[in-house]
This record gives structure tokens, sequence and C-alpha cells, in this order.
């Protein structure tokens, strides 16, 4: 932001886009990865917002875009921790969207379906690696051969 301020002297738009997925079912998923993701997903972007919104609100204007997934509206198995950082995006974006009106800063949420990604196949080989093994086996094969099909439904990549 410091390179901003100096180079630009304003900063209008901040676009958050950084995720990942992390699926298993919550026995099997080390907490630390659960950690990681929430501070990938969820933390890593109010930093960003944090550092951004002192100019937006000197110059009055400016807009935050926070990248989240129709994750963060449903839920499914093996997915929790994923689900509950993009529920967790929407909640904030909900709540800073009414706390930085009055200083001209927009906040507007975005939530992509499924798009043509590797999402799907790192969603696929994590539910696997963490629960493909254990007691949740059968749900965890379930949802991988799911997802699987529906990738090729959708046309995108096995």
């Amino acid at each position: 932001m410091d390179a901003i301020r100096r180079s630009e002297g304003r900063i209008d738009v901040l676009v958050n886009n950084a995720g990942y997925c992390s699926y298993g079912a919550l026995e099997d998923v080390p907490l630390d990865e659960g950690r990681r993701q929430f501070e990938v997903n969820l933390f890593g972007l109010a930093r960003l917002i944090q550092l951004s919104t002192p100019m937006m609100r000197a110059q009055r204007s400016g807009r935050i875009v926070n990248i989240t997934s129709i994750g963060g509206k449903m839920h499914e198995p093996m997915g929790r921790r994923y689900h509950a950082t993009k529920f967790a995006v929407e909640g904030l974006s909900d709540c800073l969207r009414m706390e930085l009106a009055p200083f001209g800063i927009h906040v507007v949420i975005v939530e992509p379906g499924a798009i043509r990604t590797e999402w799907s196949g790192i969603a696929r080989d994590s539910v696997l690696l963490h629960s493909g093994h254990t007691a949740y086996a059968g749900q965890a094969n379930a949802h991988a051969r799911y997802s699987h099909q529906r990738n090729l439904e959708n046309g995108f990549a096995a």
C-alpha cells in the first residue's frame, strides 16, 4: 500500500481474490490446516482491507470487491472449513458495507459458481488424501466421484 500511495497517490479499487480449499472430514484434517485455510481465505483478505481503507477513507471514495464463492451460500459434506471461510467473508463484507458507506467506500461481493480451474481437482485430491482411507472413506470417495462426474458433465477437465 505504501508503494501504491507513493506512485499513484490513491487507491480506487481493491479486489480480494485469494482462497483455496482443503476438504476432508473434520476429524481427519489437521487443525493447523484449518487455521491456514482461515488465514488465507479470511484473515488475508481482512488485512488488505485494513491496509487500503485509510487511503480510501481519506479520498472519500473507493470500492472493495471480495470474491467469495457460491460456497458462501451453501454447504456440503467434507467441505466445512472452506464453506465456513466463505460464509465468514460474506458476513464480513455485509457488515463492512454498512461500516464504510459513510466514507464513500462501497463493498461488493462476487459469488462465482463452478469455473474451469484446477479447484475441483484440488478439492477431490484433498478429500481423498485426508479422508479417503478413514472411517469417512465412503463419504470421501462418493464426494470425489460426484465431483469428477459433475466436472465431466460441465465439460471441465477431469
